[in-house]
Order: structure tokens, then C-alpha cells, then sequence
């Protein structure tokens, strides 16, 4: 057995093993999780189960490049999986997306994951219905298809979730985690219609094509994708098969093969495929001398194309070389394995002869072999018995189906696109609506907090500043502070001169109309026995108590406190005393409201020089 390239070590991964994990682009990728381990027997006989269950779907189904598969696999534990290259076809994906919903509502035991090269694009087709958590960093082992309906886990549950807590999550609390029904209506409304949608998807075309080629696609109808593939990513290589046409053109006894004329189904997006690209005929195949004719045309294509993938897939399959060995070769190259050597040195030649000996050893090679083979196989086998034109002349070849589809995709292109403005525009008038909701929340809770506006909390805070202790180097500050740094919360410094205005305010109203002896629609009627207004001057004599002590508590180390005179002293003069006292209490409020401004002033501008060791040497220069 060869030994493995001189850099594979402990440190650095096996490219085979990269070469085997990495997907082409534009593939649907899926896995099967039963909710119990399942011994590989049991695991086979699910498999089994599954694929009968979803044959009656697929049975007449032309896939553009792969068909619908499953294989166990039994890392990180036993499981089903499988995936679809879907290529330009995306009905292929949905179709797919299709079968695992039907597979989890017959299956009610299974969670099944899916995705894509794109990545959660379940996730990606309801985006504008998704929770606002929800992005494509934390979207890895949440969304899972079970009994019919998407699952998202949540993530106040499982804030970073691998596959074994979210399939043992979705087991335990399935409820919890099925996805809002906007979500799940984007996504049965994109599957709605199959499989009868599955069935439009399939265009039928009546093309003339060598007796061989009619054989092939009677017997195996599915290969039609293998050689409308072949003709569509032709290369120069692939271009000299077609030109000789020896495998479905020349007869096995030398001569020409029989023209005849035949029905074939492929799905839309390969008769496009046919359509939109010219190809001269070769030589040596046969066209009529009329030209324009589609039939004859269409057919050509085809066989060229069948051509050009038999023998591509022949000589690969002998080399064992497909696309496996082309992503084993670049991660080789990616590795440093040439050391940048020139291709055809000696050095660079003995490097990827003791490459291809290993690779010819691993396991992706055999398996490579056998994928290539297989289509090859089935055509040798097919066309290995008898077979003549004649089978074919007594058939009666429906004519094609109309293509104005293909003429016609702009109004369905702008259907398409109006939908997804119009789910826009929803998303962005729920997206205003929620903001602007936000916004009268935040405002009526600040005007709640102005109303609950505590006038001795601000005393407190000033007087905690201008009674602090400071050295002969200015404002003292903590250590893990930055000295030059000065900070003033403006919103709420203006916060609390609105609310001691907004106090004066209502005062200056209240004296306004204490004064004029108006009335205001909140005031209370006066019953004929005037219980009313004694019990509303009660109230107000209490309110005029607490008030007055707790204005007297935050002035009582100030002269300002004898000039305030309690409500119940002289009840005669009531009426003029509250007027006094209201003007000064407007008068304090001023003087309030001036010092703040001062005292903000004093500290924004002076603290930097104040905190400055250098303060002695600059207090000369700013007095001066």
C-alpha cells in the first residue's frame, strides 16, 4: 500500500477527507435524525421505508442533475443522509423540501435538518418573518423539520445549541419550539402545489435522434439529464468525442445508425438549456437540408451530448479521476504539497505519481469509480441487446408541448417580484408601526418620570458636590479615573430643569387663576351644603403640611426657612400667606435653577485645571 504524501500528519488535515466533505455549489444538503439509536438493520429498514414512501413523487420526476437519494451514515451517530445538486433547476430544491415534509408527517419519530451552499435557506425564505434574535451567526442547529412543521429552537433555551441538545430539545419540549405560523405559512405557501407542480415542471419535445439514442431513453428516461449536462458544460476535450460520434452514431456493424423520430421528457429548465445555446453539427452526424428544422436540431444536441458524457464519464471512471481527484489535486496544491514546483519537473512529476498512487488506494477513489461507471454500465447494458428501428416506426411520438413558458417568464419574473415587494413593504410598515409604538412608550415614560420628579433628590446631589473636600490640587477623583475626564449627563441634567419648570409653571397658572377667580374643568362642583369644598380645602391644608415640612427639612441649615410661614399659624390670612409663600418658593426655584447653571459651568470648564498639578502656576495666568 502506497504511504501517504510527506505532509499528512496529526497537524494537518487529510485532503481526501476535505476532497469528500466539500459540495459542489447549488446542492441541497439533508439529514434524517431518528429520535432513537437505531441499530444499522433498523437503520436500513427506515431507509428502506423512506424511499418507498416517496417513490410514488419521484417515480416519473426528471431531476436536472441528481436524483433524490439516501445513505446511512453513522457519524457523530446513526443517521440518514443524502444530497441533490440542483444546478439552474431550483424547482428541484422545493421538490426536495417537499418530499422531507411529507417524510417527517409519515415519520412522526424523525427530525430532519436541511440546507443548502447558501445555508439555512428555510430560515432565508422567511426572513422577514423571523424572531428579531434570529441572524445567520446564531441560526447553526436551530431550524429542524418535524411532523409537518418548521421547529426553530429557541434561544432562551439553548442560547448556543449543538445537534445532540437540539435533536434531545426537539424530543422533550417540541411544542416550545414550532416556529410562529407566519413562518410556517411562507414556507407551505412556497411548497404549495407539488407534486402536481413537480408534473408542470416537465416539458415534453419530439426530436429525430439515431436508433441508439431513442433505446437509451426508452429504457433509462432519466439519463436525459446526464446528456443535457453533458452538452451544456462542454469543454474543447468533451467537443472531440462529438465530433467522431462513435458510440451512438456509427452502427455495430460499421454503418450509420437509423434515424427516428421520439418523444422525450426533460424539465423545463433543460429544454431552455437546449434552446438557448447554437451548436454546429458535426460532419458526421446526419441533418436534413432544410434548415430550422427544431426537431432534427434539438435532437443533434442531444446525441452530442449523450456522446460527449459517455465517453467523459468512461475515461474517467478508468483513471478513477472524476471530480473527486480535481478537489483531492487543489487541496493537495493548497496544502503546499508541490513546494511550488513547475509542473513536468522531475521533482513535481515524482511528487503527483506518489499522489495519484495514494489516492488510487483510498476509499474515494473506489467510490468514484463506481459513480462514473454507473451510468456507463446501464447504457452498455441497455444497448448490449438487440434492438432496430423498427420498434420505434409503429410508435406514434405525440408532438411537443407548446414553449410560449419560455417567451413568456417576464410576467411571471414580475409577479414574482411584486409579491416579494409587496412582503417587504408589509415588513416595513410592522417595522414603523413597532417603532413608532416604542417612541409614545418612551415618551409618556419620561413625562411619567418628570411627574415623579423629586426635588429634595436634586437638593441632596448638589449639595453633595459643593460639600465635598477638595486638596491644594483641585477636585479629588478616583484613582481608576481619568482626571481630564468631565462627565455631564445632559439628558438628564435637562430632564430636571423641565420638571422644576414645569413645577413653576403650574404654580404661575395656579396663581393666574387664584387671582382672576376662574375655574378650570377639573375643579369640583359646589354642593348646596358645601361639603365639596370642605373636603377639598381639608385636602389641600394636608397637602399644604407635608409640604411645608419637607421644604423646611431642606432649608433648615439656611436663613431662607423663617421666612416660610405654616398654614395653621393664622388661618385668617390664609388665602395671602399661600400666595407669599408660592412667590417664594418661585424665587428659590430661580436662584435653584441659576446655581445649577453655575455650578455645570464651573465644573466643565474649571475641573481640568483644578485636577492639574500645575494649578499654582495657572491660577496667576487666568486671573490675569
Amino acid at each position: 500500500m502506497a504511504t501517504p504524501p510527506p505532509f499528512l500528519n496529526s497537524n494537518n488535515p487529510n485532503p481526501l477527507t476535505q476532497a469528500s466533505s466539500r459540495l459542489p455549489e447549488d446542492t441541497v444538503i439533508y439529514s434524517i435524525y431518528p429520535d432513537n439509536p437505531l441499530s444499522q438493520d433498523a437503520l436500513q429498514s427506515l431507509h428502506l421505508q423512506i424511499l418507498n414512501a416517496v417513490s410514488p413523487f419521484t417515480t416519473s420526476y426528471i431531476w436536472q442533475h441528481e436524483p433524490f437519494t439516501l445513505s446511512i451514515a453513522l457519524h457523530p451517530f446513526p443517521h440518514l443522509k443524502g444530497h441533490l445538486r440542483f444546478g439552474d433547476n431550483l424547482n428541484d430544491e422545493w421538490f426536495t423540501v417537499f418530499l422531507l415534509f411529507r417524510v417527517s408527517v409519515a415519520f412522526p419519530s424523525v427530525s430532519i435538518q436541511v440546507h443548502d451552499s447558501d445555508g439555512e435557506f428555510l430560515l432565508i425564505e422567511a426572513a422577514y418573518h423571523l424572531p428579531r434574535w434570529l441572524n445567520p451567526e446564531n441560526s447553526q442547529n436551530r431550524a429542524f423539520i418535524r411532523r409537518g412543521k418548521l421547529h426553530i429552537i429557541p434561544q432562551s433555551a439553548l442560547p448556543n445549541p449543538t445537534l445532540t441538545e437540539s435533536l434531545n430539545f426537539l424530543i422533550e419540549n417540541e411544542q416550545a419550539a414550532v416556529a410562529p405560523d407566519s413562518v410556517q405559512y411562507v414556507i407551505q405557501n412556497r411548497i404549495a402545489g407539488y407534486p402536481e407542480k413537480a408534473k408542470l415542471n416537465t416539458h415534453s419535445v419530439r426530436v429525430r435522434v439515431p436508433v441508439s439514442v431513442a433505446r437509451v431513453f426508452k429504457h433509462a428516461p432519466s439519463l436525459i439529464s446526464l446528456a443535457v449536462e453533458g452538452f451544456y458544460d462542454r469543454d474543447m476535450d468533451s467537443m472531440k468525442h462529438a465530433a467522431k460520434m462513435e458510440r451512438f452514431l456509427k452502427g455495430r456493424k460499421g454503418g450509420e445508425e437509423e434515424m427516428v423520430t421520439v418523444t422525450v421528457k426533460m424539465s423545463r429548465a433543460m429544454y431552455a438549456q437546449l434552446m438557448q445555446q447554437r451548436f454546429q453539427a458535426p460532419k458526421c452526424y446526419p441533418m436534413p437540408a432544410k434548415k430550422g428544422d427544431l426537431e432534427a436540431e434539438l435532437g443533434m444536441k442531444i446525441a452530442c451530448g449523450l456522446e460527449m458524457m459517455y465517453l467523459e464519464k468512461k475515461k474517467e471512471g478508468e483513471e478513477g479521476k472524476g471530480s473527486g481527484w480535481k478537489k483531492y489535486k487543489e487541496s493537495l496544491e493548497k496544502s503546499g504539497y508541490f513546494k511550488g514546483l513547475v509542473p513536468g519537473s522531475n521533482e513535481y512529476t515524482r511528487l503527483m505519481e506518489n499522489a495519484e498512487e495514494y489516492y488510487k488506494n483510498s476509499s474515494l477513489f473506489s467510490k468514484t469509480r463506481e459513480m462514473l461507471n454507473a451510468p456507463v454500465r446501464q447504457i452498455d447494458e441497455i444497448l448490449s441487446l438487440p434492438y432496430s428501428a423498427d420498434e420505434f416506426k409503429n410508435e406514434d411520438a405525440p408532438p411537443s408541448d407548446d414553449d410560449s413558458w419560455l417567451y413568456s417568464g417576464e410576467d411571471e419574473l414580475n409577479s414574482a417580484l411584486q409579491d416579494r415587494q409587496k412582503e417587504i413593504e408589509l415588513y416595513e410598515l410592522k417595522r414603523e408601526k413597532k417603532k413608532s409604538k416604542e417612541q409614545k412608550d418612551t415618551g409618556a415614560s419620561s413625562s411619567l418620570k418628570g411627574e415623579d420628579f423629586d426635588l429634595s433628590e436634586l437638593v441632596k446631589t448638589m449639595q453633595g458636590f459643593m460639600h465635598k473636600m477638595s486638596s491644594y490640587e483641585g477636585a479629588e477623583v478616583h484613582n481608576d479615573r481619568d482626571p481630564k475626564e468631565v462627565e455631564l449627563d445632559v439628558e438628564r441634567f435637562m430632564k430636571d430643569v423641565e420638571s422644576v419648570m414645569k413645577y413653576q409653571g403650574d404654580e404661575n397658572v395656579t396663581r393666574d387663576m387664584d387671582d382672576d377667580g376662574g375655574s378650570s374643568d377639573m375643579d369640583f362642583d359646589e354642593s348646596e351644603d358645601g361639603s365639596d369644598m370642605s373636603d377639598h380645602e381639608d385636602g389641600e391644608d394636608s397637602f399644604m403640611h407635608s409640604y411645608s415640612d419637607v421644604m423646611n427639612n431642606e432649608l433648615k441649615s439656611t436663613t431662607l426657612k423663617k421666612s416660610f410661614v405654616h398654614a395653621n399659624e393664622q388661618t385668617s390670612v390664609k388665602n395671602e400667606l399661600c400666595r407669599e409663600h408660592r412667590m417664594q418658593q418661585r424665587i428659590w426655584m430661580k436662584s435653584l435653577v441659576q446655581w445649577m447653571w453655575m455650578s455645570t459651568l464651573l465644573k466643565t470648564f474649571l475641573t481640568p485645571l483644578l485636577v492639574n498639578k500645575d494649578f499654582l502656576v495657572q491660577l496667576p495666568i487666568c486671573l490675569g
